[in-house]
């Protein structure tokens, strides 16, 4: 009967000993992986929206699988995100009456300024340029400033 005593007494070093073998290689594998990106870039968002002459004077073109709305006026074109600055909820456009979040109550006006709710910030307004196939093209990723007018 003196040995059981013993062998519980070995089985718990042991047992101790091979768990903080297993919390250091974890630890040390954990960082081993710090100096590598936790997230991969994501492809880039640079849409191709068509030549220029196929959107009207006046016309609003909403893209939803970018979202964003195209608006071109006999100024130039101009393209404003439909994502939320709240909590990323996509924007309803109401012609006339600038943009209202479905989720939270946050208003926009036309120009995608902050007239009320929680948004933070206003709708970001996207770069817009010309492809080298004459097609205009909206970067989703590159803010321009509230008021920036592309001329194609």
């Amino acid at each position: 009967m003196h040995e059981e005593p013993s062998r519980r007494r070995d089985f718990l070093g042991l047992a101790a000993i091979w768990s903080s073998a297993l919390a250091m290689g974890a630890a040390i594998a954990g960082m081993l992986r710090l100096p590598k990106p936790a997230v991969l870039p994501g492809p880039l968002r640079v849409f191709k929206l068509g030549d220029p002459a196929q959107f009207a004077v006046g016309s609003v073109t909403k893209l939803e699988a970018a979202n964003l709305l195209l608006f071109r006026d006999e100024k130039g074109f101009h393209a404003i995100s439909s994502v939320c600055t709240h909590l990323g909820c996509i924007v309803a456009h109401n012609e006339g009456e600038g943009f209202a979040c479905p989720c939270h109550g946050s208003r926009y006006n036309e120009d995608g300024a902050v007239i009320a709710g929680p948004a933070p910030t206003g709708l970001p307004w996207l770069e817009i340029s010309l492809s080298p196939d004459g097609q205009l093209e909206v970067n989703a990723e590159s803010q321009v400033n509230r008021g920036t007018i592309f001329r194609a």
